[in-house]
């Protein structure tokens, strides 16, 4: 079902969108500017310049001043003058990047030369991303969280307190291989962490946090969770306008993740009867899920479109795990279960619109739910060697065309693209639809069977990539 189908209401005014991304986000970006009737500059580093965002500009004599280099995509200072000379009036950071850095939001729209930043206003980045301030507004509205401390702790006999309650708890409920977590509060990444089996452990590893803690961020305070295993991670997508409006569009499921937590492969709904025999009420629970989301972001007064992070546990005990406070690569995965006035919704369409200051346009009774789709991440990776990034050159590179799938990449496929190695080696976004999670699940694996990509690195060798690895996972999707 296309996209175009869809009417809503449209900004008035003409806007000129400077896109501080890269690859097929800014791809995208792009075409959502276009389709809301508004001009757009890109920006590219050297690594980027055979990127398929920056040659379609570049190489049309009518879009030449559309394409801007830049020394980083980090650099605020190179993006901002970029804005201030090609006269941007709105900045979109798409994901990653200055997405959620509040203080680059805060930035661009304060300085002298204001500019709209296409995201949540800069006061809620910041507070949702602290996770231990989302964590404790969580609490304090009775929306559940996983078991452990909303705040830092830094006495010790204090948290080896927490820590013995926490491993009691977990017996009690006869947890199989019950277990915390001892966390730099400061940290992130994944930076800081270690895990506790038995209490008697716990001094030892929890001083040793604590100094690296001081050593890496300055601040010795440390967090004490439950370690959770048997769970499903799922995302609740939620839109809102800076007019108090809010609106869900369903639920997706990301448990299936590279060893360093890059999510693989996505599907929607969160939760399917068809996939696995669930000790508890799938439907209830994601229906849950939605009203903890909403109520959250009522609390903050969201104002764009975000993400809401859930793990649930095999018991179907949700814990809201964090808030993403941009789009987010699958956005597209809840879009295509969802159907509003005859269409498929483009939620980065959504988000600029709201950004710009337009209403919602549309009521929650107006979004209707069908059917299931599964979006597959193409990466040059060796999944075999620890998800091993590859580096080289692709020199075929084909997706099939069906009217149940869309592909997202940045790899042109009319000439040799050499993969930049200052950059993960993504390679397209691939998304399949149909009628039931069978039909969808049937759709990908003939979907991945089309797929042409040929190359070869330094050495001679042959590209590698995980295709095999998302065809052999496709049964694993919704499943504990």
């Amino acid at each position: 079902m296309s996209t175009d189908n869809i009417k809503i209401e449209r900004t008035s005014l003409k806007e000129r969108v400077l896109i501080a991304n890269r690859g097929e986000i800014a791809l995208r970006i792009m075409e959502a500017c276009k389709d809301l009737g508004h001009d757009y500059v890109v920006v590219y580093t050297s690594a980027d310049e055979d990127s398929k965002h920056v040659r379609l500009n570049l190489d049309s004599k009518s879009c030449r001043d559309k394409a801007w280099r830049v020394s980083s995509y980090t650099d605020p200072n190179d993006i901002l003058a970029v804005a201030d000379h090609t006269e941007c009036t709105a900045i979109h950071p798409g994901y990653g990047f200055f997405s959620e850095d509040f203080r680059f939001a805060r930035r661009a729209t304060e300085r002298d030369r204001s500019l709209v930043f296409i995201g949540p206003k800069w006061e809620v980045i910041k507070d949702l991303g602290d996770k231990i301030n989302t964590k404790r507004v969580a609490n304090r509205l009775g929306i559940p969280t996983i078991p452990g401390t909303d705040s830092p702790i830094y006495n010790e006999m204090e948290a080896e307190a927490i820590a013995e309650e926490l491993m009691a708890d977990q017996i009690e409920k006869k947890i199989m291989d019950p277990s915390i977590l001892v966390k730099a509060a400061a940290g992130g990444g994944g930076m800081g962490i270690e895990e506790v089996s038995r209490v008697e452990q716990f001094r030892r590893v929890y001083r040793q946090v604590q100094n690296y803690a001081k050593r890496q961020f300055g601040d010795g305070g440390v967090l004490i969770e439950q370690c959770l295993r048997d769970y499903n991670h799922l995302e609740v997508q939620l839109v809102c306008s800076r007019h108090g409006e809010r609106v869900h569009f369903g639920t997706r499921n990301c448990t299936i993740q590279s060893t360093g937590r890059q999510k693989r492969l996505e599907a929607a709904p969160g939760f399917d009867n068809s996939c696995f025999e669930y000790d508890f009420d799938a439907e209830d629970v994601q229906k849950k899920i939605v009203e903890y989301s909403l109520k959250l972001a009522a609390h903050v007064k969201y104002d764009n479109v975000g993400t809401w992070e859930w793990i649930v546990s095999r018991d179907g005990s949700p814990y809201l795990l964090e808030v993403n406070t941009r789009i987010q690569v699958e956005n597209d995965v809840s879009a295509r279960i969802s159907y509003l006035k005859d269409g498929q919704p483009n939620l980065i369409r959504e988000q600029i619109r709201l950004a710009l200051g337009d209403r919602l346009g549309y009521k929650q009774k107006k979004i209707k739910f069908k059917g299931a789709s599964i979006e597959f991440r193409v990466v040059a990776e060796d999944t075999h060697r620890g998800f091993a990034p590859w580096i080289g050159t692709i020199s075929k590179f084909s997706f099939p065309e069906h009217e149940w799938s869309a592909v997202y990449s940045h790899v042109p496929s009319e000439r040799s693209y050499e993969i930049p190695s200052e950059y993960d080696p993504n390679l397209a976004l691939a998304l399949v639809w149909g009628d039931s999670m069978d039909e969808a699940k049937a759709r990908g694996r003939d979907f991945l069977k089309e797929v042409v990509i040929e190359g070869e690195n330094a050495s001679g060798e042959p590209i590698i990539t995980n295709i095999p690895y998302l065809t052999d996972n496709i049964d694993r999707l919704l499943t504990f």
